[in-house]
């Protein structure tokens, strides 16, 4: 017998946890299994993020990915959520061509996926863009610091905020996102100590990815973390399992058992009862022309 279901998460939950001073957990869902392994761990927020397009579609980047493979991902992990609140990361373009795009975009995520809010990179380029998004009644996310959208721009994945002049820019964008509405600011590759100031000077949780511990919350892509990622991992990633090597050595061990016959076994096999063969196994070594012509 199932327990009570869990009871869902909330915008309003997420900012009594940052005034009570409970840590924040985010982690990345892109499907209906991980979705409901990462729900059922006690994640706060299931983020469908568009580094999908990397993680999972094979991307060099996260530009390339559309709305429609946005919606079809968020809906599988609505369909695999009961707690955590499911945010729907708006993909390039999906906001950048004028505020009737982005909100109906945005409403998107919600009446088709079923997500409970969405995502925006950028700061006060972006206000206007979230203030339409919230008349529509939409809870939005916002993303300073390291935009993946802006990579061009930024000349890399790298650090921001280095200096004096870019760390008060940072600062004075996650400031003007939180005047547009936004509920949460994700802030990403910047250095610690900027992270921390931000966070004390927002009244609305904030969820780091490399950006040190002074953040309401953490935030990781969840294939980084079990170790499913091919190749080198940012440094700010901490690896709690080594799941890709144990499905490489599953998938190993079925080939050679398959090549070597020793799968299927009579456990793995399903038979007939024997009166039944005995019945059926004439027709089987009868000629086949003649038992198509019967």
């Amino acid at each position: 017998m199932s327990g009570p279901r869990p009871c869902p998460v909330s915008v309003p939950d997420l900012i009594k946890m940052k005034e009570r001073g409970e840590r924040i957990a985010m982690l990345t869902a892109y499907d209906f299994p991980s979705a409901r392994q990462i729900d059922a761990a006690g994640a706060d927020l299931l983020l469908v993020g568009d580094s999908l397009g990397m993680v999972v579609l094979g991307y060099d980047s996260t530009l390339p990915v559309t709305m429609n493979e946005m919606i079809h991902h968020t809906k599988a992990v609505v369909r695999g959520t009961e707690r955590g609140l499911v945010v729907g990361d708006m993909p390039y373009l999906s906001y950048h061509l004028g505020l009737r795009d982005a909100v109906r975009n945005a409403g998107r995520f919600i009446q088709e996926a079923g997500a409970k809010a969405v995502k925006v990179e950028g700061g006060r380029k972006r206000a206007r863009i979230v203030r339409a998004i919230r008349e529509a009644e939409i809870p939005v996310m916002g993303h300073v610091g390291l935009t993946p959208q802006s990579v061009h721009d930024l000349g890399g994945f790298k650090i921001q905020g280095r200096d004096a002049a870019s760390a008060l820019a940072i600062l004075e964008d996650a400031l003007a996102l939180e005047d547009a509405g936004v509920f949460s600011v994700v802030l990403e590759g910047i250095p610690a100590q900027l992270a921390a100031a931000i966070t004390r000077r927002l009244s609305v949780p904030t969820l780091g990815i490399g950006a040190g511990a002074g953040c309401d919350g953490q935030v990781l892509v969840a294939h980084d973390l079990l170790g499913l990622t091919a190749g080198r991992v940012p440094s700010f990633v901490r690896r709690y399992a080594e799941v890709g090597d144990a499905v490489r050595d599953a998938c190993r061990r079925f080939v050679e058992d398959v090549r070597s016959g020793a799968f299927p076994g009579e456990s793995e096999a399903t038979h007939l009862k024997p009166e039944v063969w005995e019945e059926l196994r004439p027709h089987l070594q009868a000629d086949p022309k003649r038992l198509w012509r019967s």
